[in-house]
């Protein structure tokens, strides 16, 4: 297995990699809309959302991957009533890529934030 570390995204906040590749694919750890200086972007389910995704690119451009090689997404969020702002969001990033998606509604999440995404891509 081989440890994936971008700077353009935050550092892991627990003892955790922001990323893992088990060949043919890379497994992104949760994403929370940290920027990749720590600071918390804690404002609309919108803005928190676009951050998750930006940090999730900076992990996969190590790899040489991009969001079309996600094959499947998994989205947390504390309030399930903000799903079609979070959908939105999501749509704009994916476009006509439309990976395999799970979406659980959670009673907490690490910082108090409104959304965690994991996601796992194919590596070619």
């Amino acid at each position: 297995m081989e440890k994936i570390s971008s700077q353009n995204a935050p550092e892991a906040i627990g003892p955790y990699s922001q990323a893992i590749v088990a060949n043919p694919f890379l497994f992104v750890s949760g994403q929370i809309p940290l920027t990749p200086k720590g600071e918390l972007i804690a404002t609309s389910i919108r803005e928190q959302t676009e951050q998750v995704f930006k940090n999730i690119q900076g992990i996969l451009k190590e790899k040489g991957l991009t969001l079309k090689d996600v094959v499947k997404v998994t989205v947390f969020m504390k309030d399930l009533g903000e799903f079609q702002e979070m959908n939105e969001v999501y749509a704009q990033f994916f476009q006509d890529h439309k990976p395999a998606r799970s979406t659980v509604e959670v009673s907490r999440l690490p910082k108090d934030v409104k959304i965690e995404i994991e996601c796992i891509a194919l590596i070619r």
